[in-house]
């Protein structure tokens, strides 16, 4: 068993599948469009298999709430394999203006990580 995908709702579409194409290699498939309830979504494929599914309904409403934390999912953890790409991708994201919420460490559980916003502020895990 395994997990096929994650979907995630979006605000831009085409933001958001540019940022996970030019920071995390994704490739993305073609574009669906349901005219009948204005939704539109892209699958994104990662090298190993994995998959996102990004999704836009004009209608979706943002989570009204202040703090980045939570219930429900809380954070996407993509592997770059290892400390040297973590390090170097983290300082690229910074480069380019994204938020580093926590720098590359080493967990209290032996991950080896940092965490980033994407544009949506999300919370994408970078690790080993």
């Amino acid at each position: 068993m395994k997990i096929e995908h994650l979907a995630i709702w979006v605000w831009n579409l085409e933001l958001m599948k540019e940022f996970y194409e030019i920071y995390f290699s994704a490739k993305t498939g073609e574009k669906y469009h349901n005219p009948s309830k204005d939704f539109t979504s892209y699958f994104l494929s990662f090298d190993e298999g994995s998959r996102l599914e990004l999704m836009h309904r004009p209608e979706i409403e943002a989570l009204k709430q202040e703090s980045l934390e939570f219930l429900g999912f809380t954070h996407l953890a993509i592997s770059v394999g290892s400390k040297e790409k973590v390090d170097l991708l983290t300082e690229r994201l910074r480069k380019d203006g994204y938020p580093i919420v926590d720098e590359p460490r080493t967990t209290g559980d032996g991950y080896y990580e940092s965490v980033v916003l994407d544009p949506e502020q999300n919370r994408i895990e970078i690790t080993v």
